[in-house]
Parts: C-alpha cells; structure tokens; sequence
C-alpha cells in the first residue's frame, strides 16, 4: 500500500508548474550548498545530494569508481545496518534512486513530508558515517558486473555510447564510459576506495536540495543540526583537460553479437554545455529528428523508406559535448547510402535559413519541455541541484526557456556550419558480428 500511495505521490501535478520556481539558496559554514523550494501545496517533500564528481573525476587506470561508488554508498553506515536503507525508506512510506553521469553523482528519496527529517538523516549518514569495508566492495562488485552484462555486453547497441567517445576524445577522461572496466575494479585495493571517499565525498563538493512541503525556519535548524558538523574537505581539483581539433573525417568500425541490423552513426565534437551554441544545437536536434515531420525522418523513413529509424542527439557535458545522428537501414540499404542522406539535410541547414513555420514550430516543442521538466518535484529537485553545480546558475531552471527564445534563424545557420562539418566528426559502422 506505501508503495501505491508513494506512485500517486509523484503523480501529482503541481499547482504552480507554469510559474516561476521560487527558491532560497546559502552556504553552510564547511562548504556545502544548500537550495530550498518550498510548496505546501503538496503532501511530499524530496531530499537530494549532488556530488561533484563522475566519471570523469577517475584515474585512467582505475575506471568505473565513481558509478561503483554511488552502489557502495548503500550498504550501509555506522546507525544503518548493512542492508536496511532501502527498506526504513520504503517502510516510511518513500522511494530513492541514485544515478552516476560523466560530470556529477546524484541521490535522492522523496518521501510523504512528515517524513522529511528521514531523508536528511539518511544523507548526512551516507556522508558522515558510511560503512566502506572488502564485504561491501565484493558485493557490490558483483552488482556493478551483472549491471554490465545487463546493460551493455549482452544488450543490443549496448556499447554504442562506448564506441563514440572513444573516437572523439583521445585526451580527456569522457573517452571512457560511466561502467568502467571491470578489471579496473578487480584490481582496486579498499584502500584505494576509502581515498575516493576522502576526496570527493566532501560537503564542500555537494549541493544539498530539500524541495516540498515543509516550513523554511525548521528545515534550515535541522540542515544545519544534521549537516553542519560535518567538518569540511580539501579542495577538490577539477578536471582542466583540452584536446586537440580532430582535423579530418575519422572513420571506425565496430562488431556487435547482440545485433542483426546495422547501425551508422555521425558524431561529431561539441562544445560544453554551458555554451550557448549547446542551446542551439539542441534546436537542431530537434530539427532534424523530433518527431515524424522532422527532416530526417520525413525523408529517411516515410518519403525514401531506406532507414528504419533515425535519431539526432545533442549529448552536452560540462566539459565537452558529442553531437550523435543515428540510423537504421531498411532493407538492403547500405550504411554509405544513409550517411550521404544525412550529410544532404545537414548541407541544407548550413545554406539556408530553416521556414518561419519551422521556426515557431520549434519555438513551441521547447516551451513545452521547459514546462513539463517543472512539473513534478523530483524534477524541479534535480533542476536545482544541476543548474548550480554544473552551470552555476540556479535560476536557469526560470531562465532557460529565456535562451532558447532568443535564439535566431541565423544562428542555428551559423553554429551547423561552426560544427557540423567533415573535419570534426567521426563515422562509426556498428556491424553486426561477423560470421566465421
């Protein structure tokens, strides 16, 4: 029943979705950054933590920590028995989750508002007083490997993302997946673990969001009673790694035994996030692949039919940005014959303003993502958090649909031709493998 009653929770719409997001942002004495949005016109409250740190942040020789990290994180604390966090939560009636990106680590538990106080224990628990032994390494080294098989080694396309950093980045650590290697892991020491912890697990390297039902003065005493004592950590050194132009077409191949059908993608290198062309590039995106009237798949798919699917994607990072269009053939359509048809709208971009139709058109899809990304607390929670440690600005998550409005015709010319060129992508034939 606490389950059931915890889905109709997140169900909720909010009142004041369409409007501003109203929040309360200050620094706790040992670093840590605290975000406030209160709405009482809801009976849930969400407390979550971002880390600064992701996969990125690893040693090369020692890859997968941080996504491995955030699985040992619930094993336990030193007031938690190994094993019973996930159940105080959903007994009291909440849900969690945690998930690892290239750039930052995020948890969460959203819980019915009288409950509140739990998620701040909980999380000042994890960082204060976690339980880092070899039994929680070892079980959790079995997790991280089945998630592997799972995910990747025996899903089909599973190590496509795997095989377009690594041929767009050659110096900097996003060549490497959030999964890591697995022998990378075996060989770690707990030593080496406990390292990991004393660096990045760090209230200085977190921001702290509480988002919900709750009264501002009582919320800031008990942040402060569970939080404040934590005393404060060495300043965690960012990654400050650039890499060089691509200079010319690259091209790889690749064999996958999960697969039937082919795949050709065009990746091509991007700038941070951060970035207004990133803005513009997700427009683009749009463009070429947002539904069954864009470019692409009106001529690809409904008007050719010589490809199954196609799909434009703007992947933004903090650091960097890969731009990825993938395709499906259609019968005995080869993977050049899909590469050309994409290059041909990709040249009509670069040459001619998109149609004022287009352009409001476009307009209107990301008015509608920006009120639809506020309309759910956990949403909103994970806005905050992200807003400010990776662009460091909190109030975009006001502001964003702002950028994206003032985005002109001419621009989204002037970033296809800035990026969008032979010299600065990779193609990557992802084959099925090949029979003996």
């Amino acid at each position: 029943m606490k389950k059931i009653f915890v889905l109709i929770l997140t169900l909720i719409p909010l009142s004041s979705f369409s409007q501003n997001v109203d929040f309360e942002e200050y620094d706790l004495e040992n670093g840590m950054h605290v975000i406030l949005h209160q709405d009482n016109t809801v009976p849930i409250a969400i407390t979550s933590i971002m880390y600064h740190v992701g996969a990125k942040d690893e040693d090369p020789k020692r890859t997968g920590f941080a996504h491995f990290f955030e699985h040992l994180l619930f094993e336990g604390t030193k007031n938690i028995a190994r094993g019973e966090m996930d159940k105080i939560i959903e007994r009291n009636g909440g849900s969690y989750n945690a998930n690892t990106t290239q750039d930052r680590t995020y948890y969460y538990e959203l819980l019915p508002s009288n409950k509140l106080e739990l998620g701040l224990w909980i999380e000042s628990e994890r960082l204060l007083h976690p339980v880092i032994n070899q039994i929680g390494v070892d079980t959790q080294n079995e997790v991280v490997k089945e998630e592997k098989r799972l995910r990747v080694d025996n899903t089909p396309y599973g190590q496509l993302l795997e095989q377009i950093v690594q041929g767009l980045f050659v110096k900097h650590p996003y060549r490497w997946t959030t999964i890591g290697s697995m022998d990378h892991l075996d060989a770690a020491t707990l030593e080496e673990f406990l390292e990991f912890k004393e660096k990045f697990y760090v209230p200085n390297n977190a921001v702290l969001v509480v988002a919900g039902n709750f009264e501002m003065d009582d919320i800031k005493r008990k942040i402060k009673d569970y939080f404040g004592p934590i005393p404060r950590g060495n300043d965690v050194p960012r990654v400050n790694i650039k890499e060089d132009p691509l200079n010319g077409e690259q091209k790889r191949s690749f064999n996958d035994p999960n697969i039937q059908i082919p795949m050709g993608l065009v990746s091509y290198r991007t700038p941070s996030m951060k970035d207004r062309d990133a803005y513009i590039l997700d427009m683009i995106s749009s463009i070429l692949s947002g539904g069954k009237s864009s470019r692409l798949y009106k001529k690809m798919v409904d008007d050719k039919k010589i490809s199954l699917q196609v799909q434009a994607v703007n992947l933004s990072l903090e650091d960097y940005g890969a731009y990825v269009i993938l395709s499906l053939p259609l019968g005995d359509n080869k993977l050049p014959t899909l590469y050309d048809n994409i290059d041909e709208e990709i040249e009509k971009l670069k040459s001619e303003l998109i149609s004022e139709r287009e352009y409001e058109k476009l307009q209107n899809i990301f008015e509608n993502n920006f009120v639809n990304s506020n309309s759910s607390m956990a949403g909103i929670a994970n806005s905050l958090a992200r807003n400010y440690m990776l662009y460091g600005d909190t109030d975009l998550i006001n502001t964003t649909i702002n950028i994206y409005k003032s985005i002109t015709r001419e621009e989204i010319r002037e970033v296809a031709n800035k990026y969008l060129n032979k010299d600065n992508r990779v193609l990557i034939d992802y084959l099925p493998e090949r029979s003996e």
